[in-house]
């Protein structure tokens, strides 16, 4: 008698713990772009207005395509002692295609002020940081970690109830470091670069605070029970040093992952850009379960079936097709072919989930993702 089907949830998760499921489970990575274009709304429709919220777009997604879902939302709000701050948000100019929103944190030391701007057909984009100078500012951002006393449990629930056995759903965090604070500081990387050589003391106390928020909302968000513990982590090695990653990000890969491994949780990392030397150090040094988008070059430097041969027992894999020139602008049989290969190169024995590079295009044809999935579901069975 043949065993019964997994759901995509299942699947995902056995994949995760590098174990076998009963077919690759494949999971396009189309966290934003794709699901915002398949609501025919204006982007910012979805990442300003929340309507719908981005989280429910791309359920939409997975249901329209039939993949398994790889459900990257999933959060628990902070209860925080009151921290003297109060919010507000203007919108400062606007075009026929784009608006820009100014974001203001009032603060007893000053004022902090950012602006995003958002698209009618793309993600939005931050277009003036926090930090103008981080001397002069640190006083005032001190009052942006404020101490965190519990936490809501609401928005998880909402959406582990919405994605029902469609998806995983995680709770996570982002990974402190120089990759993650392009954001914060105007002129964006270069100026995070400049601030924490020029002014190493200060920038030291920004990573610590952003360091405890971090292991604290991972203590929160992997006492919740999510489906799985997400770091994201996009470029954390392409965008710093190996001993900047040593010195800011990997104490918290480090103590995170060990967290969720104690409570029985999957934990996964999400990093595009170049990962072959990252991947030796997260097997060797942490308890990390599962790594994405394994992106081959030029885009990354990672050949799957020699990680696969490397640490294929030590770590699950998910990739890695690459989104432009297969899934943007190549054919079905374009993906077929290449969707094959790497089921080839890292499905046996289990731990695989089949994925694209990072994030497909805007523009992606459906029929290439739909071609994507389909061969998963037949050429994927174990």
């Amino acid at each position: 008698m043949s065993k019964p089907q997994m759901t995509s949830k299942e699947r995902m998760l056995v994949a995760m713990s590098k174990g076998k499921p009963d077919m690759v489970p494949v999971a396009p990575d189309m966290s934003n772009m794709i699901p915002c274009r398949l609501t025919r709304k204006p982007f910012w429709d979805i990442y300003y207005y929340n309507d719908p919220p981005l989280w429910r777009a791309y359920l939409d997604a997975v249901r329209y395509f039939g993949c398994d879902g790889w459900h990257i939302y999933g959060y628990v709000a902070p209860i925080t002692k009151d921290n003297q701050v109060a919010w507000d948000r203007e919108v400062v100019s606007r075009t026929p295609d784009r608006f820009t929103v100014r974001n203001v944190c009032h603060t007893p030391a000053g004022d902090l002020w950012s602006e995003t701007t958002y698209y009618i057909a793309d993600p939005p984009t931050v277009t003036r940081g926090w930090i103008k100078d981080l001397r002069d500012d640190l006083p005032k951002l001190r009052y942006m970690f404020p101490q965190v006393t519990g936490y809501d449990r609401t928005p998880l629930d909402e959406q582990l109830q919405a994605a029902g056995d469609d998806a995983a759903v995680c709770c996570g965090i982002g990974v402190p470091g120089l990759h993650e604070l392009h954001t914060w500081f105007d002129g964006g990387h270069i100026g995070a670069v400049y601030a924490m050589n020029d002014y190493p003391d200060e920038f030291d106390e920004l990573i610590a605070m952003q360091q405890n928020r971090c292991l604290r909302i991972a203590e929160m968000s992997i006492d919740a029970k999510p489906d799985f513990f997400m770091l994201g982590a996009s470029g954390l090695w392409t965008l710093q040093s190996p001993e900047v990653f040593r010195k800011y990000s990997l104490p918290v890969i480090k103590k995170t992952t060990r967290m969720a491994k104690e409570a029985g949780i999957p934990s996964f990392l999400h990093s595009c850009g170049k990962q072959r030397e990252l991947v030796e150090i997260l097997v060797n040094e942490t308890d990390l379960d599962c790594i994405n988008p394994l992106e081959i070059p030029p885009m990354g430097d990672c050949d799957l079936a020699e990680l696969k041969r490397t640490y294929g027992l030590r770590i699950a894999m998910m990739g890695n097709i690459h989104t432009t020139d297969v899934m943007l602008r190549g054919t079905p049989d374009d993906v077929r072919r290449a969707a094959r290969e790497c089921i080839d190169a890292a499905a046996e024995g289990g731990g695989f989930i089949l994925s694209t590079g990072d994030q497909c295009g805007r523009d992606t044809p459906d029929e290439n993702i739909f071609a994507l999935v389909q061969t998963a579901r037949e050429y994927g069975r174990y």
